[in-house]
Parts: structure tokens; C-alpha cells; sequence
């Protein structure tokens, strides 16, 4: 489904047909809801932020300026709505430490599992700017100028945000005994 057919649901939502906004529901719940996930590392948290997300775009749906993607306008919604909902928590809660036992026959997947452990929390170390850009980009795959639109950044600073990022990363990793083989 290509964004000119976002369109045409876009005006048949206006128009009263909730069908249509089912069907942009069914497109982009998922991807929304991945977006808070890793913003927030917290299924419950990540379901509450998608549900507000969608309900503010329906709500808000004559704002939609036609002629701009409305993928990005959902994603600065969700962006948005994400980043308040951090500001808003007092605190964060560590991570699970909870790891499997290694044995020899899963050693290969538990070593796996702690690597992405540890780039979660690398991750979540950031700071929320530096975090957006990098579950963007690498998490949701979107291409830079789509980061820049949602949100409303130049495409440099995009890029500024994510080389930082990526060195904080990086740092951070080695500080929890990560090798990187350069």
C-alpha cells in the first residue's frame, strides 16, 4: 500500500468511513507499537503509548496537511507521545539481568542473547534524542530524510545525532567488556 493510498484513507476517514481508519490501523499498529517498545522497554507501556497514538490521530486527522507522507506524520505523533511519556516517568527500572544458564549445546544462542542484552541497555543509557534517532534508523529502518520529517530536524543533524549515538554506544559497550574487532 503506497502513501497515495494512505491518502485516499486519510480523506475516507474524514469522510466517516471508519473502515478505512482500520485499515491504516492494520498498517501501522505494529510499527508503532515497536517504535514505543524500544523507546520505553516495556510491553504494558508500549501498548498504552500505540493506543494514545492512534486515538490522537484519528482525533487529529483534520490536521494531515495532503501531499506529505502520512507515515511520517504518524511517527511524529508516536515519537511525540513517546517522548512525553518518558519525561513524565520519574524513573527507569534496570533491565532484567535474568540470563539462562549456559550449557554447551545453547551456548551459542545464550551468547546471543547477552550481546542483545547488553546493546539493550547500552541503549537505554542514552539520551532520548540519541536513542530516537538510533531505533529510527536501525530499528525501524527508515531512511534519513523520513527521520528528519518526523522529527522536524534537518537531515544533518539526523546524521550528527546518530554518529554521536553510535560512539556512545560504542563506549558503553566497552565499558561492559565488549570487544570490538575494528
Amino acid at each position: 500500500m503506497s502513501e497515495q493510498d494512505d491518502e485516499i484513507l486519510v480523506k475516507r476517514c474524514m469522510g466517516g468511513d471508519r473502515g478505512a481508519f482500520e485499515v491504516l490501523v492494520d498498517k501501522y499498529q505494529k510499527p508503532l507499537f515497536n517504535l514505543a517498545l524500544r523507546m520505553t522497554q516495556e510491553y504494558a507501556d508500549a501498548e498504552d503509548i500505540t493506543q494514545s497514538v492512534l486515538l490522537k490521530a484519528y482525533e487529529g486527522l483534520s490536521s494531515f496537511k495532503p501531499g506529505r507522507k502520512f507515515f511520517s506524520w504518524l511517527y511524529r505523533i508516536a515519537v511525540n507521545e513517546t517522548l512525553n511519556f518518558l519525561r513524565g516517568r520519574k524513573f527507569q527500572e534496570p533491565l532484567s539481568e535474568d540470563t539462562p544458564a549456559e550449557d554447551a549445546d545453547g551456548s551459542r544462542e545464550i551468547a546471543r542473547d547477552e550481546a542483545s542484552a547488553q546493546i539493550e541497555e547500552a541503549l537505554m543509557e542514552l539520551s532520548v534524542d540519541y536513542r530516537t534517532v538510533v531505533v529510527l534508523k536501525h530499528l525501524q529502518e527508515l531512511p534519513y530524510a523520513d527521520i528528519s520529517q518526523i522529527l522536524e530536524i534537518p537531515v544533518k543533524t539526523v546524521k550528527s545525532r546518530l554518529f554521536s549515538a553510535r560512539m556512545q554506544m560504542r563506549e558503553i559497550l566497552v565499558q561492559k567488556g565488549v570487544r570490538f574487532d575494528d
